[in-house]
């Protein structure tokens, strides 16, 4: 096939660009599994269950909670950190209560610092990223469990960490359309 110049140029630049939308839809899945398995900017990793090795070392575990702006629930970590020894599973529980007269749905994003610390932290079962739906007056406690790596203490960086600082943020989204069947008992556990 001979293609002329005027040809050749719209066939560069339509390989151009699908070239770079191909390159901007493949950025956001490549770099959170850049993130999970690096653990950089703080993202942890998930386990399915704890550590097989526990040290007698201990880590401090600090829990910290914040709201994107407008979002009308209340939100606090039940306890402000906790002492665990490194590979034992430790759990943790997060109060999100809503003050206002109509269902509000939130979901919340998380992240560790130090961020040397985020691929040592493993959590094993979290609310992050699961619609929460809260109706009127309603109060939860929502679980965290996790445990850190043993191997955090033969790192390079991760040796010198003695406190990890766990932080949720909760942001409001749009009820579900099926809101009404979820939420419905006051002071329920989340699983």
């Amino acid at each position: 096939m001979n293609v002329s110049g005027p040809q050749k140029t719209v066939l560069q630049l339509v390989s151009v660009v699908l070239l770079m939308g191909g390159l901007a839809w493949a950025s956001v899945p490549f770099y959170d599994w850049f993130c999970r398995v690096t653990g950089f900017g703080g993202v942890t990793g998930v386990a399915e269950t704890g550590a097989e090795t526990i040290l007698d070392e201990t880590i401090t575990v600090r829990f910290d909670a914040s709201k994107e702006r407008g979002m009308p629930w209340e939100f606090t970590p039940v306890a402000r950190e906790m002492e665990v020894r490194i590979g034992e599973t430790g759990l943790a529980f997060y109060e999100a209560y809503n003050p206002t007269d109509r269902p509000v749905a939130g979901q919340a994003s998380y992240n560790v610092t130090p961020y040397t610390a985020g691929g040592f932290f493993e959590k094993i079962h979290c609310f992050c990223f699961e619609e929460q739906v809260l109706q009127p007056g309603e109060r939860v406690q929502m679980p965290v469990t996790f445990f850190v790596d043993p191997e955090i203490v033969e790192d390079v960086d991760g040796q010198y960490v003695h406190t990890i600082t766990l932080s949720y943020t909760f942001y409001e989204i749009d009820l579900p359309e099926d809101y009404a069947s979820l939420g419905q008992n006051a002071d329920r556990e989340i699983n």
